[in-house]
């Protein structure tokens, strides 16, 4: 437990899926005493943004609603990373709701949109740099000119991937906008270090829960095993034995928050039991 965040206002884009990183940060910034806005599309958008794949206003409350049940503060916001206003309203909303931003968690993302490059269309890549790069760069840009203007620094941590230090085939888009969260955060960390805000990327491995459900079927069929021989053949090159869990990455994300990191800035921190280790 980290009692220095007891208070601490944060954000966090993507929120709003049941299993999701998203989800599993909230409640554990809320569980240290943090005060947390969940955001996330609350509804389909167009093609490449269907329902099944987005979190809904409806979800994203009910997610809220647990959190304060449970004696924690939060609130809900519906938020298009890829609208600069919507962002800048979502880190206002925050200030109205609990006075303040200290933390913001770049968590929304495109993880479905996986194809050989021969056959990703120029819209579906566009839409997976759009939400996983674009949106981080807004997110950070909002955030920071408001936690500048508070003058007492903040923390901002970008959600990557093992993708974000190794290529995966069919997931072209996907690693791409991944390794440029890396360079963005070295980038961000050094603009922002003299205003004392700390810009970090926290990259785990695979998860098996909600969106991770779905891609270990999709590649299952794609490298033409048998679901549970894909299941075995990813824990045997993992040295700690299992694919992670959310809570892994919630885990890192209030450590990174706390007043023990302190002195980190411009990281992209493997949460993977090992398996990425550079």
């Amino acid at each position: 437990m980290y009692p220095e965040l007891k208070g601490k206002v944060a954000v966090i884009t993507g929120a709003g899926r049941r299993q999701g990183i998203g989800e599993a940060m909230a409640r554990r910034l809320a569980m240290e005493g943090c005060r947390v806005v969940l955001t996330d599309i609350g509804h389909a958008e167009g093609e490449h943004m269907p329902e099944s794949a987005v979190g809904t206003a409806s979800e994203m409350q009910q997610i809220v609603d647990e959190i304060c049940a449970e004696g924690g503060k939060a609130r809900s916001f519906n938020c298009n990373v890829l609208n600069p206003e919507e962002i800048q309203a979502a880190a206002e909303f925050a200030i109205e709701s609990f006075g303040a931003l200290d933390i913001w968690v770049n968590n929304a993302g495109i993880g479905y949109l996986m194809k050989p490059i021969v056959e990703m269309s120029v819209e579906e890549w566009d839409t997976v740099l759009g939400v996983n790069l674009r949106g981080v760069f807004l997110g950070i840009q909002a955030a920071a000119t408001i936690m500048i203007d508070q003058g007492r620094g903040g923390r901002i941590i970008n959600i990557g991937s093992q993708a974000s230090k190794s290529g995966f085939g069919h997931a072209s888009a996907y690693t791409t906008s991944k390794h440029g969260m890396v360079g963005l955060t070295r980038v961000a960390a050094m603009e922002l270090g003299e205003h004392g805000i700390n810009v970090n990327t926290i990259c785990p491995n695979h998860s098996t829960a909600g969106l991770g459900a779905w891609q270990n079927d999709h590649f299952s069929g794609v490298t033409g095993r048998e679901l549970d021989q894909y299941m075995a053949d990813m824990r045997g090159r993992i040295p700690l034995g299992r694919p992670g869990l959310q809570e892994d990455i919630a885990k890192a994300c209030a450590f990174l928050c706390s007043d023990q990191a302190v002195y980190i800035t411009a990281e992209s921190m493997n949460v993977s039991g090992g398996e990425e280790y550079h």
